[in-house]
Parts: structure tokens; sequence; C-alpha cells
């Protein structure tokens, strides 16, 4: 399936909405993040990630500060696993048992989106998109080219991809409804990518609309994950227990990384039992990324 060959730069140009303050940061951040996960254990300092990107440590500085919201030592500091558990509970309390009662995932509250949502029918699922016609755009994004889809009722992708990586992310998303048509449309998708990544039009008034394609044991798992708040984390325990499921963390992981609404639908926010990040579909260096954006930013 080649549907991107009609794309051309020139389109792409011509109709992406920039949502990222500089257009080139995200390539910046994705590269400081993989040299400080790498080399994680020796604490890089700012002179030496700057020398290995070829900037000056203050001109990195500032980017990152104007990407994050915070410096990249705060920033790395952010996304460790340390970080991760401090989301998931209180020096007070046992990590695990913390829970709920921590307001970690109020019930029936939806992150800082405002989302609302509806599923899929069984039978529409069962037809694996027949029926469905899906307008897809790529668009930059805080975390690299974004690919958003939508149906009549709401967005029912997004996805990631580093440039060049465009096709395999459309062939992917596509796989999962393989028998929807499929139209490029910047033009539709762009008010989405302006509403999933401006904070300013983020409202309770406006609630963005997410159309949830899946099993009903996937869609169970996905409703859990909105209820996450921004800036915080759970288990994968937490949702199989939210599920009323407790003994399906498994299930419940192949659910979370089949998620085909990445950011919105937040399985970034879905850490191992320990507290580590695990996998993500769109790249561990982009969890960790979207996690640090989201602490700099909460």
């Amino acid at each position: 399936m080649n549907m991107l060959a009609e794309i051309t730069e020139a389109r792409l140009a011509e109709t992406a909405i920039d949502v990222t303050p500089e257009g080139s940061d995200y390539e910046t951040v994705r590269q400081v993040i993989e040299l400080v996960t790498l080399d994680y254990r020796n604490q890089p300092t700012l002179e030496a990630i700057a020398a290995e990107i070829g900037q000056s440590p203050t001109q990195l500085q500032k980017l990152f500060t104007r990407w994050a919201g915070l410096s990249p030592k705060a920033f790395l500091q952010a996304v460790t696993l340390d970080h991760a558990k401090r989301l998931l509970g209180k020096e007070e309390l046992p990590l695990l048992e913390a829970s709920y009662e921590l307001g970690l995932s109020g019930p029936g509250r939806l992150h800082d989106l405002f989302v609302t949502h509806e599923a899929m029918s069984p039978g529409e699922w069962k037809a694996r998109g027949g029926g469905l016609t899906i307008r897809y755009g790529f668009h930059p994004s805080p975390f690299g080219q974004a690919l958003v889809m939508a149906t009549e009722r709401g967005l029912s992708g997004l996805a990631f991809a580093d440039l060049g990586g465009e096709t395999a992310a459309f062939e992917d998303m596509a796989r999962r409804w393989p028998n929807a048509q499929y139209v490029h449309d910047q033009e539709a998708t762009a008010p989405y990518i302006r509403r999933i990544f401006d904070r300013s039009q983020w409202s309770a008034d406006q609630p963005l609309k997410v159309v949830l394609i899946g099993t009903d044991f996937q869609v169970r798992v996905w409703k859990s994950l909105l209820k996450i708040p921004f800036g915080k984390a759970v288990t994968y325990s937490h949702v199989a227990n939210d599920i009323g499921q407790p003994t399906a963390s498994r299930a419940v992981g192949a659910a979370i990384g089949a998620n085909p609404i990445s950011f919105v639908v937040p399985c970034h926010r879905a850490l191992g039992k320990s507290g580590a990040l695990t996998g993500y579909h769109w790249g561990l260096t982009r969890k960790r990324a979207i996690l640090g954006w989201e602490a700099g930013n909460a």
C-alpha cells in the first residue's frame, strides 16, 4: 500500500501547521534525549551534550528551555525512573500501594485535553474499517511529524514519525483498518493538530471528539487511560484494576501498545510495575520527550 506517493514536499510545506515554538526544535531535543539516555550513568554535562549536537551550551540551553519549559538538567531529572516513581506515589506511602487514593486517576476525570469519546460498535470494528472514510494528513508537532486521522465523527488516529518515516507510519496505521477508504486531506486534519498541541485551545466548553476503534477490551483500556491527569502516571496493574480485570496486566499492556490515538489517549502515562518506562509504539525517546514536556507544562 503506497497511499503517500501523491504527497509532495511542496504540498506538505504549503498546508502544514507548525505548532512548535521552532520548527526544528524537536529534532535537536530528540538527539539530546537519546544522548542522555544512552550515557545516563555518566550524567553528561550540558557542555558535553552541546558539543556532540554541534551547538554552543548557551544556544542549546535556550532552545531546550523554550521547547520544554525547563532546562536540560531539569528535563533529565523529570524523565528519570525516579521521577516516574515519584509520579506514582508519595514518600510516606508504598509506591505500588498508593493507587488511586493519591489522585493519580480520579474516577471519571478526563485529562486536560477535555476529551469526549465514543466507540465504534463491535460490528463496525469487525468490518475492519469497512464503510469508513478516514481523512489523514501530516503536520509538524512538538514531537516530530504527526499523522492525524479523522472520520466524520472525530479524531480516530494520531501517530508520530521522524522525517523520512512518514510512509511507514501511515502503513502501520492503515493496517489497523485495512478496509477503510483513505483520503489525504490536510485541510480537514489541520484543525485537529492545533486543538491537540495548543494548550490555549484546551477547553471544557469545546471538548475534542475522539472515536475509539478497537475490541471491547481495548476500548475499556483506552477509556481508562483518559482518566490519568496531565503530568501524572500509573502502572499497567492500576489500569487492569480500573477496568475490573486485576489479573490482566499483560493483556492491558498489549492493548495500551495498540492505542491508535497517541498523546490524546495518553498511553505514555502507563508505566511498568517497577515504575520503568517500558515500551512505546513510537519509541522510548519520544515517550521520554512527552513525559518531560508534560512535567515542564503541568
